[in-house]
């Protein structure tokens, strides 16, 4: 399924799914064509990234099976963060830069809501100030959430 993460450069979305890289919670779910599994980055405790499982860097080459999986499962994670995290919002963008060269897509669904107020930033801005402060949420919170979002996910 993912290409020799050799091959990509040494990806870190490729590296997180076959065990290159440490991911705290492991895998959260997995179809045939998608892979979710909790943010590495400082987006806050929930914020998970649905991403192929093979190696994309663009949108426009997702295969028929790939797009046809993907609005129904971005759907099914954002009702799954919003069961467990009961945000006031559950952001979804897509991210595919790493230190400014197009990368691995995947979509992020973050849970945004008043506990951000101290970053006083929403959407994107709230996602650079996450990024900015650093702040990355401890390896059992995410193990804990992310076995709340398997039950979730059923």
């Amino acid at each position: 399924m993912i290409e020799d993460s050799g091959v990509n450069g040494g990806c870190l979305a490729c590296d997180l799914m076959v065990g290159k890289a440490p991911l705290p919670g492991g895998t959260v779910l997995r179809t045939e064509s998608w892979v979710v599994e909790h943010c590495v980055g400082p987006l806050g405790l929930g914020t998970v990234v649905v991403k192929p499982a093979r190696h994309v860097v663009h949108v426009a080459e997702l295969t028929a099976q790939e797009s046809s999986e993907l609005g129904p499962l971005v759907q099914r994670v954002s009702a799954a963060v919003t069961e467990v995290m009961a945000p006031e919002q559950v952001y979804v963008c897509l991210w595919s830069h790493a230190a400014g060269v197009p990368g691995h897509i995947h979509f992020v669904v973050q849970p945004a809501g008043k506990d951000m107020a101290r970053f006083d930033a929403f959407g994107p801005v709230l996602q650079v100030a996450m990024g900015d402060a650093g702040c990355f949420p401890e390896a059992a919170e995410i193990e804990r959430v992310c076995e709340r979002l398997r039950e979730a996910l059923g």
